[in-house]
């Protein structure tokens, strides 16, 4: 790309994007019609991709500071379905958003759900070839996370809780009870899937992630909750379809 080209994007871009720049395009009485769709069309995606956010605060007030947000970071990937990458750091600082401290943690779950939704795919851990192994071999073994699978934790609120019943958009009659929460989001075939995660959970899926023994992310997850059921939490790792088999280079126990 010769220089001349390159400053002649830069100068497009930023014309577009910011709403007090002069320039030869802004001269020219189409470039706001243009300018006007553009925005449009990174709003519309930024609340296709934030539905949950998006649902709690109404369309106005979230294409307000989704505007915002565009003029600050625009795209830079012709996938606008990867768009608001950022998006949830934006709503921390964002001062409108300060009376609403879940927001931020809404947002993240929802761009987790779009990685989840976009990763690579993969086999799940056959459930019946991992009962046949010996304890020993069981121990021995390293799983690793599916590709596809995102978990993420909120020490002090009820993140889960308040994004599944806006994500599916149901009213819950149940009172949300305001303490931390984990989420577990996995893509086993199709459709993502998500599910509550507890601490322990989080902490043997980050010790599988880290390469360790299974018998390691067991002692992991122990630390966390020294009554946890190993047996019943990799139960419903395996049924999330949360982890994979040992890679190509790593034999299998006989």
């Amino acid at each position: 790309m010769s220089d001349s080209f390159a400053g002649f994007q830069a100068s497009f871009v930023a014309s577009l994007f910011d709403q007090h720049a002069t320039s030869k395009w802004t001269a020219q009485a189409a470039f706001a019609v243009y300018r006007n769709t553009v925005m449009s069309g990174c709003v519309d995606a930024l609340q296709a991709n934030f539905p949950s956010v998006a649902r709690l605060v109404g369309a106005d007030w979230f294409r307000a500071a989704a505007a915002t947000f565009v003029r600050a970071q625009a795209p830079r990937d012709g996938r606008l379905l990867m768009y608001g990458e950022t998006f949830a750091d934006f709503i921390d600082c964002f001062e409108p958003a300060h009376d609403l401290p879940y927001l931020a943690g809404v947002a993240r779950l929802d761009r987790l759900w779009i990685e989840a939704h976009t990763a690579a795919d993969a086999m799940a851990v056959d459930s019946a070839w991992l009962a046949s192994l010996l304890p020993q071999q069981l121990g021995a073994l390293r799983l690793r996370p599916h590709p596809a699978a995102r978990w993420r934790l909120f020490d002090d609120l009820p993140i889960y809780s308040i994004w599944t019943s806006n994500r599916l958009g149901t009213e819950t009659h149940d009172e949300i009870v305001w303490r931390g929460e984990g989420a577990l989001l996995t893509r086993p075939i199709d459709a993502v899937e998500w599910q509550a995660l507890d601490f322990s959970g989080a902490a043997f899926l980050d010790a599988c992630a880290q390469g360790c023994l299974l018998a390691e992310a067991a002692g992991a997850a122990l630390d966390i909750q020294p009554d946890v059921d190993i047996a019943a939490l990799l139960s419903r790792l395996l049924s999330a379809g949360a982890l994979i088999c040992p890679t190509s280079n790593q034999e299998r126990p006989l």
